[in-house]
Protein backbone atom coordinates (compact mmCIF):
# COMPACT_ATOMS: atom_id res chain seq x y z
CA UNK A 1 0.00 0.00 0.00
CA UNK A 2 0.98 3.52 -0.94
CA UNK A 3 2.63 5.37 2.33
CA UNK A 4 0.45 8.58 1.75
CA UNK A 5 -0.75 11.07 4.13
CA UNK A 6 -4.64 11.90 3.53
CA UNK A 7 -6.30 14.34 5.30
CA UNK A 8 -10.44 15.43 5.23
CA UNK A 9 -12.40 17.21 7.10
CA UNK A 10 -9.79 18.05 9.62
CA UNK A 11 -11.48 20.22 12.39
CA UNK A 12 -9.63 21.33 15.71
CA UNK A 13 -10.78 23.65 18.29
CA UNK A 14 -9.41 24.90 21.84
CA UNK A 15 -11.26 25.31 25.04
CA UNK A 16 -9.88 28.02 26.98
CA UNK A 17 -12.11 29.61 29.92
CA UNK A 18 -15.03 29.26 28.34
CA UNK A 19 -14.05 30.21 25.07
CA UNK A 20 -13.42 28.55 22.46
CA UNK A 21 -10.61 29.16 19.63
CA UNK A 22 -11.06 27.10 16.38
CA UNK A 23 -7.71 26.28 15.00
CA UNK A 24 -8.55 24.32 12.28
CA UNK A 25 -11.46 24.45 10.09
CA UNK A 26 -12.16 21.72 7.33
CA UNK A 27 -8.43 20.86 6.24
CA UNK A 28 -8.08 18.35 3.58
CA UNK A 29 -4.78 17.36 1.96
CA UNK A 30 -3.57 14.87 0.19
CA UNK A 31 0.41 13.64 0.37
CA UNK A 32 1.88 11.24 -1.89
CA UNK A 33 4.93 8.80 -0.76
CA UNK A 34 7.92 10.44 -1.26
CA UNK A 35 6.99 13.45 -1.46
CA UNK A 36 8.18 17.28 0.05
CA UNK A 37 5.59 19.86 0.90
CA UNK A 38 5.77 22.96 2.57
CA UNK A 39 3.47 25.11 4.40
CA UNK A 40 3.08 28.15 5.22
CA UNK A 41 1.21 30.90 6.59
CA UNK A 42 0.92 33.73 9.50
CA UNK A 43 1.65 33.09 13.08
CA UNK A 44 -1.38 31.04 14.82
CA UNK A 45 -2.93 29.45 11.48
CA UNK A 46 -2.91 25.93 13.32
CA UNK A 47 0.67 25.58 11.10
CA UNK A 48 2.12 23.43 14.16
CA UNK A 49 -1.20 22.28 15.20
CA UNK A 50 -1.63 20.97 11.90
CA UNK A 51 1.89 18.63 12.03
CA UNK A 52 1.23 18.04 15.70
CA UNK A 53 -2.20 15.84 14.68
CA UNK A 54 -0.08 14.12 11.40
CA UNK A 55 2.51 13.30 14.34
CA UNK A 56 -0.25 11.95 16.57
CA UNK A 57 0.79 14.22 19.25
CA UNK A 58 -2.71 16.11 19.34
CA UNK A 59 -5.75 13.43 19.15
CA UNK A 60 -8.18 15.95 19.96
CA UNK A 61 -9.65 16.70 16.34
CA UNK A 62 -12.49 16.14 14.28
CA UNK A 63 -11.98 14.38 10.56
CA UNK A 64 -10.01 11.79 9.14
CA UNK A 65 -6.04 11.34 9.48
CA UNK A 66 -4.52 8.42 7.64
CA UNK A 67 -1.14 7.44 6.92
CA UNK A 68 -0.94 4.59 4.44
CA UNK A 69 -4.76 3.59 4.65
CA UNK A 70 -4.44 3.49 9.31
CA UNK A 71 -5.77 6.15 10.94
CA UNK A 72 -3.38 8.08 13.32
CA UNK A 73 -3.83 6.79 17.12
CA UNK A 74 -0.84 8.40 18.54
CA UNK A 75 2.58 8.81 18.36
CA UNK A 76 4.65 6.45 16.46
CA UNK A 77 8.11 5.13 15.06
CA UNK A 78 5.70 5.85 11.14
CA UNK A 79 5.79 9.60 12.26
CA UNK A 80 9.22 11.46 13.13
CA UNK A 81 9.43 15.17 14.31
CA UNK A 82 11.78 17.90 14.41
CA UNK A 83 11.20 20.45 16.51
CA UNK A 84 12.90 23.99 15.90
CA UNK A 85 14.96 23.18 19.11
CA UNK A 86 17.27 19.94 18.95
CA UNK A 87 16.10 18.57 21.92
CA UNK A 88 19.54 16.69 22.17
CA UNK A 89 20.43 15.12 25.61
CA UNK A 90 23.55 16.93 26.50
CA UNK A 91 25.09 14.31 28.36
CA UNK A 92 25.21 11.78 25.44
CA UNK A 93 27.78 11.92 22.70
CA UNK A 94 26.62 12.80 18.56
CA UNK A 95 26.46 8.91 18.21
CA UNK A 96 24.82 8.19 21.30
CA UNK A 97 22.23 11.15 20.78
CA UNK A 98 21.17 9.31 17.30
CA UNK A 99 20.76 6.04 18.66
CA UNK A 100 18.93 7.75 21.40
CA UNK A 101 17.43 4.46 23.43
CA UNK A 102 18.84 1.98 20.93
CA UNK A 103 22.05 0.12 21.74
CA UNK A 104 25.12 1.00 20.08
CA UNK A 105 26.30 -2.40 21.07
CA UNK A 106 23.74 -3.82 18.25
CA UNK A 107 25.72 -4.04 14.97
CA UNK A 108 22.53 -3.24 12.62
CA UNK A 109 22.27 -0.25 14.92
CA UNK A 110 26.05 0.94 14.99
CA UNK A 111 25.90 0.60 11.49
CA UNK A 112 22.84 2.41 11.00
CA UNK A 113 24.25 5.42 13.24
CA UNK A 114 27.61 5.39 10.88
CA UNK A 115 25.28 5.71 7.73
CA UNK A 116 23.31 8.91 8.96
CA UNK A 117 26.44 10.29 10.47
CA UNK A 118 27.81 10.63 6.78
CA UNK A 119 24.44 11.38 5.48
CA UNK A 120 23.80 14.19 7.45
CA UNK A 121 27.65 14.89 7.06
CA UNK A 122 29.09 14.71 10.60
CA UNK A 123 32.06 12.10 10.17
CA UNK A 124 34.47 12.70 12.67
CA UNK A 125 31.97 13.94 15.32
CA UNK A 126 30.72 10.72 16.51
CA UNK A 127 32.16 11.57 19.83
CA UNK A 128 31.40 14.84 20.09
CA UNK A 129 28.49 16.26 23.14
CA UNK A 130 25.87 19.05 21.86
CA UNK A 131 27.68 21.57 23.79
CA UNK A 132 30.63 21.11 21.48
CA UNK A 133 28.75 21.46 18.53
CA UNK A 134 26.90 24.73 16.70
CA UNK A 135 23.35 25.27 16.53
CA UNK A 136 23.32 24.08 12.46
CA UNK A 137 25.18 20.61 13.29
CA UNK A 138 23.05 19.84 16.39
CA UNK A 139 19.87 20.25 14.17
CA UNK A 140 21.76 17.83 11.57
CA UNK A 141 22.07 15.32 14.70
CA UNK A 142 18.61 16.08 15.32
CA UNK A 143 17.76 14.93 11.50
CA UNK A 144 19.81 12.23 11.58
CA UNK A 145 18.02 10.80 15.37
CA UNK A 146 14.17 10.76 13.38
CA UNK A 147 15.69 9.62 10.05
CA UNK A 148 17.02 6.38 12.33
CA UNK A 149 13.60 3.97 12.95
CA UNK A 150 13.06 4.86 9.22
CA UNK A 151 9.87 6.89 9.76
CA UNK A 152 6.93 6.92 7.01
CA UNK A 153 6.90 10.75 7.30
CA UNK A 154 9.48 13.39 8.36
CA UNK A 155 7.50 16.26 10.13
CA UNK A 156 10.25 19.36 10.75
CA UNK A 157 8.29 22.61 12.58
CA UNK A 158 10.52 25.39 11.58
CA UNK A 159 13.58 23.32 12.08
CA UNK A 160 16.24 25.76 10.81
CA UNK A 161 14.52 29.39 12.05
CA UNK A 162 16.87 29.86 14.79
CA UNK A 163 19.45 29.35 12.95
CA UNK A 164 21.75 32.35 10.99
CA UNK A 165 20.82 32.79 6.88
CA UNK A 166 24.41 31.00 5.87
CA UNK A 167 23.50 27.94 8.22
CA UNK A 168 19.94 28.18 7.43
CA UNK A 169 20.70 27.53 3.99
CA UNK A 170 23.32 24.74 4.22
CA UNK A 171 20.96 23.12 6.01
CA UNK A 172 18.27 23.11 3.38
CA UNK A 173 20.71 21.99 0.80
CA UNK A 174 21.06 18.91 3.47
CA UNK A 175 17.67 18.31 3.65
CA UNK A 176 17.33 18.28 -0.14
CA UNK A 177 20.44 15.80 -0.51
CA UNK A 178 18.79 13.34 2.31
CA UNK A 179 15.08 13.84 0.94
CA UNK A 180 16.77 12.83 -2.78
CA UNK A 181 18.60 9.68 -1.32
CA UNK A 182 15.97 8.65 1.32
CA UNK A 183 12.33 9.21 -0.50
CA UNK A 184 11.12 9.88 2.38
CA UNK A 185 7.91 11.72 2.58
CA UNK A 186 8.59 15.12 4.12
CA UNK A 187 6.27 17.79 5.38
CA UNK A 188 7.94 21.14 6.34
CA UNK A 189 6.37 23.96 8.38
CA UNK A 190 8.04 27.53 7.77
CA UNK A 191 7.48 31.55 7.97
CA UNK A 192 10.42 31.62 5.37
CA UNK A 193 8.63 32.27 1.29
CA UNK A 194 12.17 31.58 -0.48
CA UNK A 195 12.61 28.57 1.86
CA UNK A 196 9.24 26.93 1.55
CA UNK A 197 10.12 27.67 -3.08
CA UNK A 198 13.40 25.83 -2.35
CA UNK A 199 12.15 22.76 -0.61
CA UNK A 200 9.07 22.21 -1.66
CA UNK A 201 7.61 20.32 -4.39
CA UNK A 202 4.10 22.25 -3.86
CA UNK A 203 3.34 24.81 -1.49
CA UNK A 204 0.34 24.78 1.02
CA UNK A 205 -0.81 28.10 2.08
CA UNK A 206 -2.57 28.78 5.08
CA UNK A 207 -5.47 31.20 6.13
CA UNK A 208 -5.43 33.23 9.36
CA UNK A 209 -7.31 31.54 12.40
CA UNK A 210 -9.38 29.60 11.69
CA UNK A 211 -6.74 27.84 10.22
CA UNK A 212 -7.87 26.77 6.33
CA UNK A 213 -5.79 25.68 3.21
CA UNK A 214 -6.94 28.33 0.85
CA UNK A 215 -4.23 27.75 -2.10
CA UNK A 216 -1.32 24.95 -3.26
CA UNK A 217 0.90 25.95 -5.86
CA UNK A 218 3.36 23.50 -7.56
CA UNK A 219 6.80 24.51 -7.81
CA UNK A 220 8.10 22.38 -10.93
CA UNK A 221 11.36 23.99 -10.59
CA UNK A 222 14.33 21.14 -10.96
CA UNK A 223 16.76 20.78 -8.57
CA UNK A 224 19.34 22.38 -6.94
CA UNK A 225 17.13 25.31 -7.24
CA UNK A 226 18.66 28.93 -7.70
CA UNK A 227 17.16 31.46 -5.85
CA UNK A 228 18.50 33.98 -8.44
CA UNK A 229 16.92 32.31 -11.11
CA UNK A 230 14.18 34.13 -12.80
CA UNK A 231 11.03 31.40 -12.62
CA UNK A 232 12.08 31.23 -8.77
CA UNK A 233 12.16 34.99 -8.35
CA UNK A 234 8.84 34.87 -10.62
CA UNK A 235 7.21 31.81 -8.12
CA UNK A 236 8.26 33.70 -4.93
CA UNK A 237 6.28 37.04 -6.53
CA UNK A 238 3.47 34.46 -7.21
CA UNK A 239 3.63 33.54 -3.72
CA UNK A 240 3.80 36.32 -1.93
CA UNK A 241 0.92 38.51 -3.65
CA UNK A 242 -0.90 35.09 -3.16
CA UNK A 243 0.12 35.18 0.67
CA UNK A 244 -0.80 39.12 1.46
CA UNK A 245 -4.55 38.80 -0.66
CA UNK A 246 -4.73 36.15 2.24
CA UNK A 247 -3.35 37.90 4.87
CA UNK A 248 -4.48 41.26 4.59
CA UNK A 249 -5.71 43.23 7.26
CA UNK A 250 -4.66 40.55 9.65
CA UNK A 251 -2.06 41.45 12.47
CA UNK A 252 -0.01 38.67 14.50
Amino acid sequence: MELSVFIEGLNRSFQKEQQETHALQNVNLHIAEGEFITIIGPSGCGKSTLLKIIAGLDLGFSGAVNIGGEPIKGPSIKQGFIFQEHRLFPWLTVEQNIAADLSLKKVEVRDKVKELIEIVKLKGFEKSYPRELSGGMSQRVAIARALLRNPDVLLLDEPFGALDAFTRQHLQDVLVEIWKKKKTTMILVTHDLDESIYLGNRVVIMSPRPGRITNIMEVGLPYPRKRSENRFLEMRQRLLEEFEEKTRGVTN
